[in-house]
């Protein structure tokens, strides 16, 4: 039975169980209940110490927490000091935290009884078994967990106790049916509008902005019209793959004698294996052997290997790196010859070598095309590495120009055209080369061309020298660069406020009654009524719903600008009470009850933090040794 417990005591799950029951347990009661004085605390709460011992166990439980949450992701956090000093601090807050709970609960005068600590244990089903509560399962987990039940006895009515004062606090927040019923509609309220829209590009197109109008703008917003950083780049590229040449038969047969490792099928031995549970089987086995018993035979009725028992213990074709220990220390070198009875790791084992392939050569012709292959490939990396160092010798030698690297290089260097951050040229776009160019090491003072870069490598076989050929350091652009550009932006500026005048206007002569004639006067018109819900996200949505209710058969009226800038006149026709599905609103009230309990727990704690005298040890930044 034991064992099944400890099992059980295991399994995720129930980690999990006693994780929820447990861990509040040893922080807080337990800890001074186990403990007791210790003039080495961590600290002290209104003279009630908290102890070294109490305080490192529990920083031992989250850290195991932390572990099994975050997996391999742990250990790197665990190597960071600061990182771990801060879990230190945020444990010993929350024992600081619990202890003033605990004393509050005290001063109150909440307490649990017996029979109350009683039902609590009974009903925790990590000590059921069949749904019921199995007194030896208790007492061997709580053992497990380092204490007698007296102990746990004891920490369970603290931990209740502290329980039964948060669930005090918690339980203040709550709403009435008819608060709940008038929110949910307040909530899923709809309204009803129609929507006339003073399209402002249109205004704008028939806007004017004059010279001293653009200027005026251009001088206040000057920030708005600058060029980006720019580069010109001059650059070389070496492509080892541009470098291949043929090969001769030759050069060929040299590489084939050099590396005829590499084309060699080692020896391979055939064994076939009787494998048994004990030495006396193996024994048994190995004089059927000698009797003459067919191995094969043997292999099938008698062997615990299921797989090479099928094939009559042939194991098939094995090199020397995938031959087993116990094989290859078995002595066995002829053909047809038995072992002796062998110790394995798996019991014991009978074997024969069945077969002896000797070490091949494969021949030349075989892998001829291969080798051609091999050996283009690396001639052409040998000539770009070669390439390479004459390429940066000769940049680094003559430093004004690229002139010397192209004669190098046999090939003239090319140029781009403008770019920016935001726009590197595909040739050129690889990360090495852009922090080459961006990082300002190869722009000389005032921007002037600095110095070769040096080789940079990419992909393992191209390489590039370059050279910052012109540079424009980011700068305001001249008036006469972007004076469209500005004259659109007083336009459009002028285009909104002549329509919110517009619209302002409309929504006065609406309210006295007024609107229709006005209405079309100004060549606009009101759209088909349009449900919409208070969860729009839009800002017209969130206008409507700020706008007054309407009379009867009397809408009210507002604005609003619409995603695209536009001027949106309002009219609200009607106001409909919304309804929510009861899961919805019992999920509202919930949220609402939880968080207002949460803002009340939360001042309570402060409360008590304030009026607490709290004194710290010494240990907190450091773990104990």
């Amino acid at each position: 039975m034991m064992d099944n417990l400890r099992a059980a005591a295991n399994h995720v799950v129930l980690k999990i169980i006693l994780g929820l029951i447990i861990v509040s347990f040893i922080l807080t009661g337990v800890g001074n209940y186990l403990i007791g004085g210790n003039n080495n605390y961590a600290a002290k709460v209104n003279g009630q110490e908290i102890g070294r011992s109490q305080f490192e166990n529990a920083v031992n439980s989250e850290r195991n927490r932390m572990a099994q949450q975050l997996g391999d992701q742990f250990s790197e956090l665990a190597a960071n000091e600061n990182y771990m000093k801060s879990v230190r601090q945020q444990v010993l807050n929350r024992l600081i935290d619990e202890a003033l709970l605990d004393q509050y609960a005290k001063n109150l005068g909440l307490g649990i009884s017996d029979d109350q600590v009683k039902k609590a244990i009974f009903a925790t089903q990590a000590f059921q078994a069949n749904g019921k509560f199995d007194n030896n399962r208790f007492s061997a987990i709580v053992n497990q967990m380092g204490m007698s039940t007296d102990q746990y006895a004891q920490a369970l009515r603290n931990q209740l106790t502290s329980q039964q004062l948060i669930n005090a606090v918690a339980g203040t927040d709550f709403m009435l049916k008819g608060e709940t019923d008038e929110l949910a509609a307040l909530v899923a309220q709809q309204r009803v509008v129609r929507q006339a829209v003073i399209d402002v590009n249109a205004l704008a197109a028939k806007q004017t902005a004059s010279d001293e109008e653009i200027a005026s703008y251009y001088d206040q917003n000057k920030s708005r019209f600058t060029s980006p950083e720019q580069f010109r780049v001059s650059y070389i590229k070496l492509d080892a793959a541009s470098m291949l040449e043929t090969v001769t038969d030759e050069q060929i047969q040299a590489y084939y004698d050099q590396h005829q490792d590499q084309f060699t099928q080692p020896q391979r031995n055939r064994y076939s294996i009787i494998q048994t549970k004990t030495e006396d089987e193996a024994k048994a086995v190995l004089d059927e052997l000698k009797k003459g018993a067919d191995f094969a035979a043997l292999a099938k009725t008698k062997s615990a290997d299921i797989i090479s028992a099928r094939n009559g213990g042939d194991m098939g074709w094995l090199e020397d790196a995938t031959t087993p220990e116990e094989l290859k220390n078995a002595g066995l070198k002829e053909k047809g010859q038995l072992s002796g009875v062998i110790k394995s790791s798996v019991g014991y084992l009978v074997a024969r070598l069945d077969d002896i392939q000797p070490a091949q050569v494969k021949p030349l012709n075989d892998v001829r095309d291969e080798l051609a292959a091999k050996v283009k490939q690396e001639k052409a990396l040998d000539a770009w590495y070669a390439l390479q160092q004459k390429v940066s010798e000769a940049a680094s030698n003559d430093n004004e120009s690229l002139a010397g690297a192209e004669q190098v290089a046999g090939a003239k260097a090319v140029q781009t055209g403008w770019f920016s951050r935001d726009n590197l040229p595909e040739e050129l776009n690889f990360k090495p080369v852009s922090d080459a160019i961006f990082n300002g090491g190869l722009v000389g003072q005032n921007g002037t061309p600095g110095s070769n870069s040096d080789i940079i490598t990419v992909d393992g076989d191209r390489a590039f020298v370059l050279r910052i050929a012109d540079h424009k350091a980011e700068a305001i652009k001249p008036l006469d660069e972007v004076k469209t550009q500005v004259s659109d932006i007083v336009k459009h500026n002028k285009a909104e406020q002549q329509a919110k005048l517009d619209a302002d206007k409309l929504l006065g002569e609406l309210k006295a009654g007024k609107g229709d004639d006005a209405l079309k006067a100004a060549g606009l018109s009101f759209g088909a009524a349009k449900t919409l819900a208070r969860t729009g996200q839009d800002p017209v949505s969130q206008a409507a719903f700020n706008l007054p209710l309407p009379a009867k058969d009397k809408p009210s009226f507002g604005t609003a600008n619409d995603q695209q800038g536009n001027v949106v006149i309002m009219a609200l026709d009607e106001v409909k009470a919304g309804t929510m599905p009861d899961a919805q609103k019992k999920a509202m009230v919930q949220g609402i009850t939880q968080n207002n309990a949460q803002i009340a727990f939360e001042a309570l704690m402060s409360n008590l933090r304030k009026e607490a005298k709290i004194k710290l040890g010494d240990i907190v930044a450091e773990p104990q040794q």
